[in-house]
């Protein structure tokens, strides 16, 4: 027996896959490509979504899926848009034109982006850089541990 949850009523990762038609692992994998998806996140790391936060993920799916967006261009439509503007195509309450002029914006960027040549790294730039990746990839091996060790003990 299923009861209609409220428009207002937080969601759980479940049910917005279920929503949204997409895998649960695909909206975790969002969530870690824009930071604007901040679903809440209680014992144990159960993640509830709010109403707003459905939009948001309607609208990165309407974007990727139906627009043909890739996932950097789905960034820029957010740094140029803003989170507003996706929301709302998630709502579908988007003016076409509106969103035919932010396609266009995004597409002339990316056609900006390829034509750029590239700028050579210097050694001593390279060196920087690789001692940046040592660091975050020491960070990253810190945090898969402390999350490690806290599911066992929640286990």
């Amino acid at each position: 027996m299923s009861t209609q949850k409220s428009p207002d009523a937080f969601r759980t990762i479940s049910e917005v896959a279920t929503e949204l038609d997409v895998p649960q692992h695909v909206l975790r994998f969002w969530e870690s490509k824009f930071n604007q998806i901040r679903p809440l996140k209680r014992g144990g790391g159960r993640r509830y979504y709010r109403p707003e936060d459905v939009d948001l993920l309607r609208g990165v799916r309407t974007l990727l899926y139906n627009d043909g967006y890739t996932i950097k261009g789905v960034q820029k439509v957010f740094r140029e848009q803003g989170v507003k503007f996706v929301a709302e195509t998630g709502r579908g309450t988007v003016d076409a034109s509106l969103a035919e002029l932010a396609r266009e914006a995004v597409q002339r960027s990316e056609q900006e982006e390829r034509q750029a040549p590239a700028r050579p790294v210097s050694a001593s730039g390279r060196t920087r850089l690789e001692a940046i990746l040592d660091e975050l990839i020491s960070l990253k091996d810190e945090i898969d541990e402390t999350l490690w060790e806290s599911e066992e003990e929640e286990g």
